[in-house]
């Protein structure tokens, strides 16, 4: 590592400023591992959705940060957030993806562990001597709160309660889960890839509308009429505003920030109206469960790696320095109309899924932010846009124009009180 960069992982302060940051942060290898131990390991961190894990002894893996673990629910209905190590010689005791079990065994020497982390059993253990004992060596076990259905592990014990780490952010993830139509919100599959870039890059693109109209274009081109302008992001009256505690919000679509309010059924939802009404459902219902397909009309982007995005989960691990993993996670009605679900398949794979017109277009905006971050030596990332909040809107004064740049400026400031903490 070169004495440039060494001097720069030490000066965090002189790196973020009000309306610009150093192109240092998205390529010093040594402010990346730094983010590692002073973010990820000392805030609350998404893990996963209640409906992963739907039953007593189910179990998803996870990430907190780059440390591996396991989110669990317990035959007691509680959660856990488990570091996926064998306390004997460090192997992973859960290499599948999902499912369901009543003890994690590891592979290389047999220790095993029940659901919540407890050892129960070492074999030959005699030759240990009289003086072990398996309470000594549970599964290191993270502190875990959640939020409607949203599940979030810290490694601090003396935090704030994730209600108060959320704080306003909380009246938007209770919008964001009326998609439900009545009904709770479910995991229904996901889209995950990986892209060549810092994980702050993606941060910044969730509450960023100023690129819409132009990274999209092929998005909007596909559209019809109708839904094209449902999609004029930049002219529809929306804001983006500061949460506090780096979380940020950017309303699109202001007429569907609330799906409980009754609006006619669009052209585009006609079809799915008759296989509601075919389906047995009254007016009533028909009218709420097309209203909550297409999604919210906001981001909600929550510090440091996960965003509640208009129709799904948006989840962001830092591999490296230059390298990123996306989850695109498609969300349901739990119990819900299976024609409604189909539908909101239909719309996430459309944009978010592998041969869509959203993600592929994305990766390779932030793939060439962090090629071009490679070009000089002493250059800055500007975050200016929109600094001047907007007088009089009804959203309140801590807000500014849709386009504006107000949720990276957020996230920055969020990023340097912990870098300097």
């Amino acid at each position: 590592m070169t004495a440039v960069m060494e001097e720069e992982a030490r000066n965090f302060a002189a790196l973020v400023q009000d309306d610009r940051v150093h192109t240092s942060l998205y390529r010093n290898p040594a402010i990346f591992d730094e983010e590692m131990e002073r973010i990820f390991k000392n805030t609350w961190v998404w893990v996963a959705h209640a409906s992963e894990i739907p039953v007593k002894g189910s179990f998803v893996k996870s990430w907190v940060g780059n440390q591996p673990v396991i989110v669990t629910r317990d035959k007691d209905d509680r959660f856990h957030v488990l570091l996926n190590r064998c306390r004997h010689r460090a192997a992973t005791v859960c290499e599948k993806k999902k499912g369901k079990t009543s003890v994690f065994v590891c592979p290389y020497h047999g220790w095993s562990y029940d659901i919540d982390g407890k050892l129960r059993s070492v074999p030959h253990s005699a030759v240990y001597g009289e003086d072990f004992d398996k309470a000594d060596f549970p599964l290191v076990s993270l502190r875990v709160e959640h939020y409607q259905g949203m599940i979030f592990a810290t490694f601090r014990d003396d935090i704030e309660p994730l209600v108060e780490f959320l704080g306003p952010a909380k009246t938007w993830m209770d919008l964001f889960m009326k998609q439900g139509a009545g009904h709770p919100v479910k995991t229904m599959g996901e889209h995950q890839f990986r892209f060549n870039g810092n994980w702050k890059i993606q941060l910044e693109n969730t509450t960023d509308a100023y690129h819409f109209p132009i990274v999209h274009k092929t998005f909007i081109d596909s559209l019809d009429a109708e839904t094209g302008n449902v999609f004029d992001v930049l002219g529809q009256g929306g804001w983006v505003e500061d949460l506090g505690n780096g979380h940020s919000l950017m309303v699109m679509i202001p007429d569907l920030v609330d799906l409980e309010q009754d609006a006619d059924i669009p052209e585009r939802f006609a079809a799915l109206a008759e296989d509601l009404r075919a389906e047995g459902r009254d007016e009533a219902e028909v009218r709420r469960i097309v209203r909550a397909v297409g999604g919210t009309g906001f981001n909600l982007n929550l510090f440091p790696n996960v965003a509640c995005s208009m129709a799904f989960f948006r989840v962001l691990r830092p591999v490296s320095v230059d390298e990123t993993e996306i989850r695109h996670i498609a969300i349901g009605m739990d119990g819900g109309s299976e024609a409604g679900n189909r539908m909101r398949l239909r719309l996430h794979e459309h944009f978010q899924g592998p041969m869509g017109f959203g993600s592929p277009d994305d990766a390779e905006g932030w793939e060439r932010v962090q090629r071009g971050a490679a070009a000089g030596d002493d250059l800055w990332i500007l975050v200016n846009r929109g600094q001047d909040p907007l007088v009089g809107h009804g959203a309140g004064s801590n807000v500014g124009d849709v386009s504006a740049e107000t949720g990276m400026r957020a996230a920055y400031g969020m990023w340097k009180r912990m870098m300097e903490a």
